[in-house]
């Protein structure tokens, strides 16, 4: 029987994606403070590098394949994509209450291997979770609230980092009491939040037709080694257009993230780590600042960019957000001014809430729905993909070709997000679902 999914709430559409909050504190939390907790525990700065890893090789790897597994199962009363929130959450609250009882640094990088799988873990299925539960018009405001959620959570992770360390002073072991308190607050939000959506949402059961092609091929622990690579075989023209994409996009971003307070010491206080350190601890704490600001941005921002990829098109939407992300990035490295670089980042964050939501966007009425848990995961492979390419090769670019300058990385960064903005003006989907507009396709108004 063909039926269109009814309409939710905004009150359901919030409640289906708190969880989406935990994901993005713990995610905060690894951003933010994992490179200073490494430090205190005795990293050259020449490991660091490889230390970060983690996340992207996780994602690779773990990401594709519980999305295959995802869509494979069902459980009367666990359903298809929750058991994944869970065990995800379960994994990510243990690792955060016990990370900072680390008492070297081969232990903090054990746990950040676990804690990025379990984020991994509940990640997708919650990518796939929109795409089950709401029909078409809505789903673009599906994906805006999750990147709503993403710049709350981030936020909030980076006002703990901020916080915490002027009401808890002192250390315990080989880590300050800062650490303890942001990373039990981060277990707390993780299962706390994913238990709320998943109490407050129930998953839309499969049809019989469903149920007997999943009894075609019962579930195993080769299901996903089958499925992801016909999955990519089959992927949609539009997907590859993506890719193209977040090529430049995840590369420009790895780019600022591991430049941007070496640029803002040098470009406000003429200062780097060797000539001047109490300084450079400054433009840390202040980069921390403007980073807080643009997660600030995406979350205010998020749901107009709903709207409007609703109203108009999502493609033009992404490339005007692209634009000014990359504006943003280009004026950053020549600031003085340390108050205006809040200005420039503004940019970026209306650019970050759009990368968090906008491309699913245009791409999840080319999925087939059988297969949209393993298509998020996918879509995650073209994300890490850049990233470990940015850090095997730029290293080698930053030295050969721009003067081993953090502000030229950042530069560099602006000019590969204007490539990225250029290729999305390529995107073209199937049908009409960028401006809103439903069609038929793959079942996508089947249940």
């Amino acid at each position: 029987m063909k039926f269109k999914k009814p309409n939710l709430t905004f009150s359901q559409i919030i409640n289906m994606n708190v969880g989406f909050f935990g994901i993005q504190y713990s995610f905060g939390l690894q951003q933010n403070a994992v490179t200073p907790i490494y430090d205190m525990l005795g990293a050259a700065p020449d490991q660091i590098p490889l230390l970060h890893l983690a996340g992207p090789v996780t994602g690779l790897l773990v990401q594709p394949i519980i999305g295959a597994l995802s869509d494979k199962t069902w459980h009367p009363r666990w359903g298809r994509r929750k058991p994944y929130f869970l065990v995800g959450a379960i994994m990510c609250s243990v690792c955060l209450l016990v990370y900072p009882f680390s008492s070297s640094l081969w232990m903090a990088a054990g746990l950040l291997w676990i804690l990025d799988a379990g984020n991994n873990t509940a990640m997708e299925p919650y990518r796939a979770f929109i795409a089950d539960k709401l029909n078409p018009e809505q789903q673009g405001l599906g994906f805006q609230t999750q990147s709503f959620f993403t710049g709350f959570g981030q936020t909030l992770a980076n006002l703990s980092l901020f916080i915490f360390p002027f009401l808890l002073v002192g250390k315990t072991g080989s880590l300050p009491n800062w650490v303890y308190a942001s990373f039990f607050l981060g277990a707390v939000c993780s299962i706390g939040s994913i238990l709320w959506s998943m109490k407050t949402t129930p998953e839309i059961p499969p049809t019989d037709e469903e149920l007997e092609e999943m009894k075609k091929e019962p579930f195993s622990i080769l299901t996903p080694f089958r499925e992801v690579p016909a999955a990519i075989r089959d992927m949609p023209r539009v997907m590859w257009q993506l890719a193209l994409v977040y090529l430049f996009q995840w590369y420009a971003l790895f780019c600022y993230w591991q430049n941007s307070s070496k640029s803002i010491a040098l470009s406000v206080w003429d200062a780097t780590p060797k000539t001047n350190p109490e300084i450079y601890q400054e433009a840390v704490g202040w980069t921390g600042l403007v980073n807080g600001w643009y997660n600030i941005v995406t979350f205010m921002t998020a749901f107009g960019l709903a709207w409007l990829a609703k109203k108009y098109n999502a493609k033009y939407v992404h490339f005007i957000c692209l634009i000014l992300a990359a504006i943003g990035f280009l004026a950053f490295p020549n600031i003085e001014n340390k108050y205006l670089l809040f200005v420039a980042i503004t940019g970026f964050g209306v650019g970050w809430a759009s990368m968090m939501g906008i491309p699913y966007l245009m791409v999840v009425a080319d999925m087939p729905k059988e297969r949209y848990g393993v298509y998020m995961g996918i879509i995650n492979m073209m994300i890490v993909i850049p990233m470990i390419l940015q850090t095997l090769t730029f290293g080698y670019i930053l030295r050969e070709f721009l003067d081993n300058d953090p502000r030229n990385a950042i530069t560099f960064g602006g000019v590969l997000l204007l490539l990225a903005a250029a290729a999305t003006l390529l995107i073209k989907p199937s049908k009409n679902e960028l401006s809103g507009e439903t069609a038929p396709k793959n079942g996508a108004l089947k249940e």
